[in-house]
């Protein structure tokens, strides 16, 4: 008898939910093993962890702060994901979305009634605009969309240091560079004393909702899933790549762009640091995306996990006196847990017996 993989039929749910939670528990073994390293005993960190995040009012609320992001950058990759669209410019998508948000908030000058949703608005709007570029040289140019929303990070990152040490520099300005304060009526709303921004965790589950009614009951759904399954058979049918593309980038940049409104108006409430306004937020939601299996529910899910995390880093740091890096190499060992456990969904292990070659008396 022996053993050998062999290509497997479409995975059930239940298997993608096993191998995904025993690729995170593997992650999260290794985590263990990472605290020993460092002197601090796995088991009681991890329930100093949950006491102070998961079992606690104000910790619980900043897990799921953290995940407001996620959701809303992780539910469009999603989207992106589905039709081969490797979206790499969540990050820089946020920070434009926040610099829109943070012009109309400074300089528009609108009603109190009409400034905050005119906010989301514009912040959808300058992060599709943003994916957009990357959009138009793929499906004209053929040009490789990873780098190039790679790429467009950096141009955000120095567009906000800019605008922040330059023409929207505030006149309270000392030490570390800001825009003037939001007026109040640009503030996003939050629950109670917690920095939890309750409508644009709302506006994440509705998008979740809507990326899946997309998926599911939709020409563009059936399209984009033609596109990412089989991109010969969807040009056989007829599938428009270019008009599809836009769509599905414009929605995806356009959810990464919301994200940045909720924490420019939600959290800081004036334009800021863009090391300090995402915290990798862009980036960490390529893992929410992938650890979700590209299904938008799950990416919920996901960000909760990985908010978790983020907000564990904080703990991790000031009771347990691990080192501020130890939140990044967490999150690079879901990734790699993740994507080393992919096979597994792929092909399956059997087992053959082995064959006996003939006896001489066989073949006389």
């Amino acid at each position: 008898m022996t053993w050998k993989w062999e290509p497997r039929g479409e995975p059930t749910a239940a298997l993608v939910w096993g191998v995904s939670l025993g690729a995170v528990a593997f992650a999260m073994i290794l985590t263990g093993i990472l605290f020993a390293f460092f002197g601090v005993a796995p088991i009681p960190a991890f329930v100093t962890i949950v006491e102070r995040t998961i079992l606690d009012a104000r910790g619980l609320s900043e897990v799921v702060r953290r995940s407001i992001p996620l959701m809303l950058a992780g539910v469009g990759l999603t989207l992106a994901f589905r039709a081969r669209f490797w979206n790499i410019g969540a990050e820089g998508q946020l920070l434009i979305g926040a610099v829109a948000a943070a012009g109309v908030a400074l300089f528009s000058g609108l009603p109190a009634t009409l400034l905050l949703p005119t906010m989301f608005i514009a912040g959808f709007l300058a992060g599709a605009a943003w994916g957009l570029g990357p959009a138009l040289l793929k499906v004209r140019l053929g040009v490789n969309e990873i780098i190039t929303t790679l790429m467009l990070n950096y141009v955000a990152i120095y567009i906000v240091r800019w605008l922040i040490n330059g023409p929207w520099k505030g006149r309270s300005m000392a030490g570390f560079a800001y825009s003037d304060m939001f007026d109040p009526a640009a503030f996003i709303p939050t629950l109670g004393a917690t920095r939890l921004h309750w409508p644009t965790l709302l506006l994440a589950i509705l998008a979740a909702l809507l990326v899946t009614w997309l998926l599911a009951r939709t020409r563009f759904g059936f399209e984009v899933r033609m596109m990412g399954e089989s991109p010969e058979a969807a040009r056989y049918a007829g599938v428009d790549f270019f008009r599809t593309t836009l769509i599905l980038v414009l929605v995806s940049a356009g959810a990464a762009g919301l994200a940045g409104v909720g924490e420019v108006a939600g959290i800081h409430r004036r334009l800021v640091d863009p090391g300090s306004l995402s915290i990798g937020y862009g980036y960490t939601a390529i893992i929410v995306a992938l650890l979700a299996r590209r299904n938008p529910l799950a990416a919920l899910v996901t960000a909760l996990f990985l908010g978790w995390v983020a907000a564990s880093g904080d703990v991790m740091q000031v009771a347990l006196r691990l080192p501020s890096q130890i939140t990044g190499v967490t999150q690079g060992l879901v990734l790699l847990s993740v994507i080393g456990a992919e096979p597994l969904l792929r092909y399956k292990l059997v087992r053959v017996r082995k064959t006996q070659p003939p006896t001489a008396g066989e073949v006389a």
